[in-house]
């Protein structure tokens, strides 16, 4: 049987989710489509002032962003595929209009038989590990832990103590038949750095598989 990633990671508290988020994050290598959402952030970006520099730099890399809005369209698609090194991996663009500019946050999840890891930006040089869960009513929530750096043979692990953590929820509304999802990034000492939290629309499209060139990253990271 053929699974994505999230199915590996929950394994059998997987079918604890909501149909509709099953359907969302059941999306494979073989299932012959990719998905696309559409919504609106009620609100994104970064609310410390103090990191909007650095943010501005990582925009640059498509992995944060220095802006702080509300009522933010985005889309975002999502392609189930397999890495170069073999892996089952999930790469997701996001594009966030937001006032005066559009900003692109991507990154590539990878299963890697023993955990689930979340590469990040266009050159993939930040990873942390994602750990899943499947909350009493059928939501998922996604917790990272373990961040680490690649510059060039350098493997840098960033201490928890040190580094930020992200914390992610999604859900399927039927009152308003959307999706929703929050998420946060915290820093023990500093606070929230980045948050987006709305809702979308999401369908899936027929295709022939594999990643198109338009959604690869610059670079492909095997290291974990």
């Amino acid at each position: 049987m053929t699974a994505s990633i999230y199915q590996l990671a929950l394994g059998r508290s997987f079918d604890g989710l909501q149909p509709e988020l099953q359907k969302y994050f059941g999306l494979h290598h073989a299932s012959g489509s990719f998905g696309i959402g559409k919504g609106v952030f009620d609100i994104a970006g970064c609310p410390a002032w103090f990191m909007r520099p650095f943010f501005t730099l990582a925009a640059g890399e498509n992995s944060f962003f220095p802006e702080y809005e509300t009522d933010v369209p985005f889309t975002i698609h999502n392609w189930a595929h397999a890495d170069p090194f073999g892996r089952t991996s999930l790469t997701a663009q996001r594009e966030l209009q937001f006032t005066g500019v559009a900003r692109t946050f991507e990154d590539t999840s990878t299963w890697t038989g023993g955990g689930l890891i979340d590469y990040l930006g266009a050159h993939r040089r930040m990873a942390t590990a994602l750990h899943c869960s499947v909350t009493s009513d059928g939501r998922l929530r996604m917790v990272s832990t373990r961040t680490r750096l690649f510059t060039g043979p350098v493997r840098l692990p960033v201490p928890d103590i040190v580094g930020a953590q992200a914390y992610m929820e999604q859900w399927w509304d039927p009152g308003t038949e959307r999706f929703r999802i929050q998420t946060r990034v915290l820093h023990r000492q500093l606070g929230t750095l980045l948050v987006y939290a709305g809702s979308f629309t999401y369908g899936l499209v027929e295709y022939d598989g594999g990643l198109p060139d338009v959604a690869a990253p610059r670079r492909w990271e095997p290291r974990t």
